[in-house]
Protein backbone atom coordinates (compact mmCIF):
# COMPACT_ATOMS: atom_id res chain seq x y z
CA UNK A 1 0.00 0.00 0.00
CA UNK A 2 1.27 3.60 -1.00
CA UNK A 3 2.50 5.66 1.48
CA UNK A 4 -0.57 8.62 -0.18
CA UNK A 5 -2.98 5.61 0.62
CA UNK A 6 -2.34 5.32 4.47
CA UNK A 7 -2.51 8.70 4.92
CA UNK A 8 -5.98 9.25 3.09
CA UNK A 9 -7.06 5.59 4.94
CA UNK A 10 -5.66 7.50 8.29
CA UNK A 11 -7.50 10.38 7.71
CA UNK A 12 -10.49 8.20 7.97
CA UNK A 13 -9.01 7.09 10.81
CA UNK A 14 -8.82 10.13 12.62
CA UNK A 15 -12.31 10.62 12.02
CA UNK A 16 -13.13 7.60 13.19
CA UNK A 17 -11.26 8.09 16.67
CA UNK A 18 -14.14 10.49 17.46
CA UNK A 19 -16.45 7.94 17.78
CA UNK A 20 -14.48 5.25 20.20
CA UNK A 21 -15.64 5.49 23.67
CA UNK A 22 -14.18 7.40 26.25
CA UNK A 23 -13.63 7.56 29.92
CA UNK A 24 -17.05 9.91 30.54
CA UNK A 25 -19.10 7.39 28.45
CA UNK A 26 -18.33 4.28 30.66
CA UNK A 27 -18.87 6.64 34.22
CA UNK A 28 -22.43 6.65 32.60
CA UNK A 29 -22.57 3.27 31.39
CA UNK A 30 -21.71 2.61 35.14
CA UNK A 31 -23.82 5.20 36.42
CA UNK A 32 -26.87 2.99 34.86
CA UNK A 33 -29.19 1.78 37.08
CA UNK A 34 -29.11 -1.63 35.69
CA UNK A 35 -28.05 -3.47 32.41
CA UNK A 36 -31.44 -2.64 30.44
CA UNK A 37 -30.13 1.11 31.02
CA UNK A 38 -27.12 -0.10 29.41
CA UNK A 39 -28.36 -0.69 26.30
CA UNK A 40 -30.53 1.48 25.71
CA UNK A 41 -27.34 4.37 26.14
CA UNK A 42 -25.69 1.82 23.95
CA UNK A 43 -28.02 1.68 21.41
CA UNK A 44 -28.15 5.86 22.02
CA UNK A 45 -24.55 5.79 20.76
CA UNK A 46 -25.18 3.71 17.65
CA UNK A 47 -24.22 0.43 19.31
CA UNK A 48 -27.08 -2.13 17.89
CA UNK A 49 -29.21 -1.71 15.39
CA UNK A 50 -33.33 -3.22 16.02
CA UNK A 51 -32.94 -2.35 19.71
CA UNK A 52 -33.49 -5.94 20.13
CA UNK A 53 -30.41 -7.66 20.14
CA UNK A 54 -28.37 -9.40 23.33
CA UNK A 55 -25.39 -7.72 24.40
CA UNK A 56 -23.33 -10.57 22.48
CA UNK A 57 -25.31 -10.23 19.17
CA UNK A 58 -24.53 -6.27 20.18
CA UNK A 59 -20.53 -6.70 20.59
CA UNK A 60 -20.44 -9.26 17.37
CA UNK A 61 -21.87 -6.12 15.22
CA UNK A 62 -19.63 -4.19 16.29
CA UNK A 63 -16.57 -6.54 15.68
CA UNK A 64 -18.07 -6.83 12.19
CA UNK A 65 -18.53 -2.79 11.65
CA UNK A 66 -14.43 -2.52 12.45
CA UNK A 67 -13.31 -5.21 9.95
CA UNK A 68 -16.17 -3.99 7.15
CA UNK A 69 -14.18 -0.35 7.98
CA UNK A 70 -11.04 -1.65 7.81
CA UNK A 71 -11.56 -3.61 4.21
CA UNK A 72 -12.83 -0.42 2.85
CA UNK A 73 -9.80 1.38 3.51
CA UNK A 74 -6.75 -1.16 3.40
CA UNK A 75 -6.64 -3.21 0.17
CA UNK A 76 -4.81 -6.52 1.56
CA UNK A 77 -6.41 -7.20 4.97
CA UNK A 78 -3.82 -9.88 5.34
CA UNK A 79 -1.21 -7.50 6.58
CA UNK A 80 -3.19 -7.08 10.03
CA UNK A 81 -2.72 -11.43 10.07
CA UNK A 82 -0.74 -11.11 13.71
CA UNK A 83 -3.95 -9.78 15.50
CA UNK A 84 -6.29 -12.88 13.97
CA UNK A 85 -3.63 -15.69 14.62
CA UNK A 86 -5.70 -16.07 17.80
CA UNK A 87 -9.15 -16.74 16.30
CA UNK A 88 -7.94 -19.47 14.15
CA UNK A 89 -5.98 -21.60 16.70
CA UNK A 90 -8.85 -20.89 19.39
CA UNK A 91 -10.91 -22.54 16.26
CA UNK A 92 -8.38 -25.35 15.57
CA UNK A 93 -9.29 -26.59 19.91
CA UNK A 94 -12.99 -26.08 19.46
CA UNK A 95 -12.80 -28.17 16.30
CA UNK A 96 -10.47 -30.98 18.26
CA UNK A 97 -13.04 -30.81 20.93
CA UNK A 98 -16.21 -31.76 18.90
CA UNK A 99 -14.36 -34.18 17.10
CA UNK A 100 -13.50 -36.01 20.10
CA UNK A 101 -16.85 -35.79 22.13
CA UNK A 102 -18.65 -36.64 18.60
CA UNK A 103 -21.09 -33.81 19.12
CA UNK A 104 -22.30 -30.44 17.61
CA UNK A 105 -21.75 -27.91 20.04
CA UNK A 106 -23.53 -24.30 18.79
CA UNK A 107 -21.78 -20.83 18.96
CA UNK A 108 -17.93 -22.36 19.90
CA UNK A 109 -16.11 -20.58 16.47
CA UNK A 110 -15.07 -17.19 16.49
CA UNK A 111 -15.27 -15.60 12.71
CA UNK A 112 -12.97 -13.06 11.77
CA UNK A 113 -9.43 -15.31 11.43
CA UNK A 114 -7.10 -16.12 8.49
CA UNK A 115 -8.87 -19.37 7.71
CA UNK A 116 -12.45 -19.96 7.82
CA UNK A 117 -13.76 -22.16 10.66
CA UNK A 118 -15.42 -24.85 8.71
CA UNK A 119 -12.23 -25.74 6.96
CA UNK A 120 -10.56 -26.11 10.07
CA UNK A 121 -13.26 -28.47 11.42
CA UNK A 122 -12.99 -30.43 8.13
CA UNK A 123 -9.37 -31.04 8.37
CA UNK A 124 -9.73 -32.22 11.86
CA UNK A 125 -12.48 -34.26 11.25
CA UNK A 126 -10.50 -35.58 8.25
CA UNK A 127 -7.65 -36.31 10.48
CA UNK A 128 -6.13 -34.20 7.26
CA UNK A 129 -4.35 -30.96 7.96
CA UNK A 130 -2.46 -30.94 4.77
CA UNK A 131 -5.41 -27.76 3.94
CA UNK A 132 -4.49 -25.84 7.09
CA UNK A 133 -1.64 -22.67 7.38
CA UNK A 134 1.62 -24.35 7.55
CA UNK A 135 2.40 -22.51 10.88
CA UNK A 136 -1.02 -25.24 11.99
CA UNK A 137 -0.16 -27.95 10.68
CA UNK A 138 2.28 -29.22 13.05
CA UNK A 139 0.41 -28.19 16.03
CA UNK A 140 -2.80 -29.42 15.28
CA UNK A 141 -1.45 -33.38 14.22
CA UNK A 142 0.21 -33.21 17.86
CA UNK A 143 -2.91 -31.78 19.43
CA UNK A 144 -5.21 -34.08 17.65
CA UNK A 145 -3.16 -37.11 18.60
CA UNK A 146 -3.15 -35.87 22.53
CA UNK A 147 -7.00 -35.54 22.85
CA UNK A 148 -8.08 -38.32 20.48
CA UNK A 149 -5.58 -40.98 22.37
CA UNK A 150 -5.24 -39.93 26.19
CA UNK A 151 -8.12 -37.49 26.69
CA UNK A 152 -6.35 -34.72 28.06
CA UNK A 153 -7.57 -31.95 26.99
CA UNK A 154 -5.16 -29.59 29.09
CA UNK A 155 -2.08 -30.74 27.11
CA UNK A 156 -4.42 -30.35 23.96
CA UNK A 157 -4.76 -27.02 24.98
CA UNK A 158 -1.28 -26.32 25.66
CA UNK A 159 0.31 -27.40 22.73
CA UNK A 160 -2.23 -25.09 20.49
CA UNK A 161 -1.63 -22.29 23.28
CA UNK A 162 2.23 -22.32 22.51
CA UNK A 163 1.87 -22.67 18.88
CA UNK A 164 -0.75 -19.50 18.77
CA UNK A 165 1.85 -17.40 20.67
CA UNK A 166 4.73 -18.58 18.73
CA UNK A 167 3.21 -17.62 15.63
CA UNK A 168 1.92 -14.42 16.64
CA UNK A 169 5.64 -13.22 17.50
CA UNK A 170 7.21 -14.35 14.58
CA UNK A 171 4.78 -13.16 11.83
CA UNK A 172 4.54 -9.83 13.97
CA UNK A 173 8.02 -9.83 14.26
CA UNK A 174 8.39 -9.99 10.64
CA UNK A 175 5.83 -7.65 9.66
CA UNK A 176 8.42 -4.77 9.73
CA UNK A 177 5.51 -2.77 11.41
CA UNK A 178 6.86 -1.09 14.68
CA UNK A 179 3.21 -1.66 16.08
CA UNK A 180 2.50 -5.02 15.05
CA UNK A 181 5.90 -5.82 16.41
CA UNK A 182 5.86 -4.28 19.75
CA UNK A 183 2.18 -6.00 20.21
CA UNK A 184 3.58 -9.11 19.38
CA UNK A 185 6.50 -8.70 22.27
CA UNK A 186 3.78 -7.84 24.74
CA UNK A 187 1.55 -10.45 23.81
CA UNK A 188 3.63 -13.39 24.23
CA UNK A 189 5.52 -11.53 27.54
CA UNK A 190 2.61 -11.36 29.27
CA UNK A 191 1.34 -14.96 28.13
CA UNK A 192 4.24 -15.75 29.82
CA UNK A 193 3.76 -14.46 33.11
CA UNK A 194 0.67 -15.18 33.19
CA UNK A 195 1.98 -19.00 32.47
CA UNK A 196 4.41 -18.82 35.17
CA UNK A 197 2.57 -16.99 37.86
CA UNK A 198 -0.59 -19.88 37.37
CA UNK A 199 2.14 -22.44 36.69
CA UNK A 200 3.81 -22.16 40.35
CA UNK A 201 0.34 -21.32 41.85
CA UNK A 202 -1.19 -24.61 40.50
CA UNK A 203 2.19 -26.98 41.11
CA UNK A 204 2.95 -27.64 37.81
CA UNK A 205 6.40 -29.22 36.83
CA UNK A 206 9.14 -27.72 35.03
CA UNK A 207 7.55 -30.08 31.95
CA UNK A 208 4.55 -28.46 31.73
CA UNK A 209 6.50 -24.68 31.82
CA UNK A 210 8.73 -26.12 29.14
CA UNK A 211 5.84 -26.99 26.95
CA UNK A 212 3.75 -23.37 27.47
CA UNK A 213 6.32 -20.70 27.74
CA UNK A 214 7.31 -19.15 24.66
CA UNK A 215 10.29 -16.95 23.52
CA UNK A 216 10.42 -13.27 23.40
CA UNK A 217 12.85 -10.69 23.66
CA UNK A 218 11.79 -9.43 26.72
CA UNK A 219 11.66 -12.34 29.06
CA UNK A 220 14.37 -14.39 29.96
CA UNK A 221 11.68 -17.68 30.12
CA UNK A 222 14.60 -20.13 31.29
CA UNK A 223 14.82 -17.25 34.54
CA UNK A 224 11.24 -16.95 34.79
CA UNK A 225 11.10 -21.18 34.73
CA UNK A 226 13.12 -21.14 37.71
CA UNK A 227 11.86 -18.69 39.53
CA UNK A 228 8.09 -20.01 39.25
CA UNK A 229 9.55 -23.84 40.16
CA UNK A 230 10.97 -21.73 43.37
CA UNK A 231 8.68 -19.62 45.09
CA UNK A 232 6.06 -16.73 44.66
CA UNK A 233 8.46 -13.86 45.52
CA UNK A 234 11.27 -15.28 42.96
CA UNK A 235 8.83 -14.68 40.23
CA UNK A 236 8.33 -10.92 41.58
CA UNK A 237 12.16 -10.29 41.65
CA UNK A 238 12.91 -11.48 38.57
CA UNK A 239 10.70 -9.02 37.39
CA UNK A 240 11.40 -6.43 39.68
CA UNK A 241 14.67 -6.30 36.89
CA UNK A 242 12.89 -6.00 33.80
CA UNK A 243 10.51 -3.84 32.11
CA UNK A 244 7.51 -5.18 33.74
CA UNK A 245 8.43 -4.72 36.63
CA UNK A 246 5.24 -2.39 37.46
CA UNK A 247 3.16 -5.77 37.08
CA UNK A 248 4.53 -7.15 39.97
CA UNK A 249 1.81 -4.75 42.06
CA UNK A 250 -0.98 -6.08 39.82
CA UNK A 251 0.11 -9.40 40.27
CA UNK A 252 0.37 -9.03 43.86
CA UNK A 253 -3.77 -7.84 44.09
CA UNK A 254 -5.71 -10.46 41.79
CA UNK A 255 -6.11 -12.08 38.23
CA UNK A 256 -8.41 -10.00 36.84
CA UNK A 257 -6.16 -7.15 38.01
CA UNK A 258 -2.82 -8.11 35.89
CA UNK A 259 -5.57 -9.47 33.63
CA UNK A 260 -6.41 -5.45 33.07
CA UNK A 261 -2.67 -4.23 33.67
CA UNK A 262 -1.55 -5.86 30.47
CA UNK A 263 -4.37 -4.62 28.09
CA UNK A 264 -3.94 -1.15 29.49
CA UNK A 265 0.09 -1.29 28.62
CA UNK A 266 -0.56 -2.44 25.43
CA UNK A 267 -3.09 0.47 25.12
CA UNK A 268 -0.34 3.03 26.46
CA UNK A 269 2.34 1.68 24.10
CA UNK A 270 -0.09 2.03 20.70
CA UNK A 271 -1.65 5.23 21.44
CA UNK A 272 2.01 7.64 20.17
CA UNK A 273 0.97 5.55 16.82
CA UNK A 274 -2.55 7.27 15.73
CA UNK A 275 0.67 10.13 14.74
CA UNK A 276 2.32 7.90 12.79
CA UNK A 277 0.05 8.69 9.28
CA UNK A 278 2.21 7.46 7.10
CA UNK A 279 2.30 3.93 7.41
CA UNK A 280 -0.59 1.41 8.80
CA UNK A 281 0.14 1.81 12.21
CA UNK A 282 -2.96 4.10 13.08
CA UNK A 283 -5.11 1.60 11.85
CA UNK A 284 -3.65 -1.02 13.56
CA UNK A 285 -4.24 0.94 16.83
CA UNK A 286 -7.39 1.56 16.11
CA UNK A 287 -8.49 -2.25 16.00
CA UNK A 288 -6.94 -3.00 18.31
CA UNK A 289 -8.55 -0.07 20.29
CA UNK A 290 -11.95 -0.88 18.89
CA UNK A 291 -11.01 -4.66 20.63
CA UNK A 292 -10.48 -2.79 24.19
CA UNK A 293 -13.30 -1.04 24.05
CA UNK A 294 -15.66 -3.98 23.16
CA UNK A 295 -14.01 -6.30 25.69
CA UNK A 296 -14.87 -3.80 28.63
CA UNK A 297 -18.39 -2.88 27.49
CA UNK A 298 -18.64 -6.98 28.08
CA UNK A 299 -17.10 -6.56 31.28
CA UNK A 300 -19.47 -4.05 31.98
CA UNK A 301 -22.49 -5.57 30.92
CA UNK A 302 -21.83 -8.81 32.12
CA UNK A 303 -21.06 -6.85 35.58
CA UNK A 304 -24.51 -5.44 35.53
CA UNK A 305 -25.97 -8.09 34.65
CA UNK A 306 -25.11 -10.22 37.69
CA UNK A 307 -25.86 -7.18 39.86
CA UNK A 308 -21.97 -6.56 40.57
CA UNK A 309 -20.97 -3.72 43.05
CA UNK A 310 -19.82 -0.57 40.84
CA UNK A 311 -16.55 -0.56 42.67
CA UNK A 312 -16.25 -4.35 41.31
CA UNK A 313 -17.15 -3.60 38.18
CA UNK A 314 -14.56 -0.35 38.05
CA UNK A 315 -11.76 -2.18 38.83
CA UNK A 316 -12.21 -4.78 35.40
CA UNK A 317 -12.38 -2.03 33.09
CA UNK A 318 -10.10 -1.43 30.89
CA UNK A 319 -7.78 2.30 30.16
CA UNK A 320 -9.69 3.79 26.36
CA UNK A 321 -7.71 4.47 23.99
CA UNK A 322 -9.03 8.12 23.47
Amino acid sequence: MAKNQYIFANARIRTKELALLDKPFFDQLLACKNYDDCLLLLANKGWGTSGEESAEQILSKEREKTWELVSELVEDISVFDTFLYGNDFHNLKAAIKQVYINEEVPNIYITHGTIKPEIIYDAVKKHDFSTLPEHMIKCADEAYQVQMHTGDSQLCDVIIDKATLDTIYKRGKASGNELLAEYAELKVASADLNIAIRGFKTGKKKEFLERALAPCDSIDINRLMEAALDKEEAIYDYLSNTVYADAVQAIKESPSTFERWCDNLIIRRIRPQKHNPFTLSPIAAYILARENEIKSVRILLSGKLNDLPDSSILERLREMYV
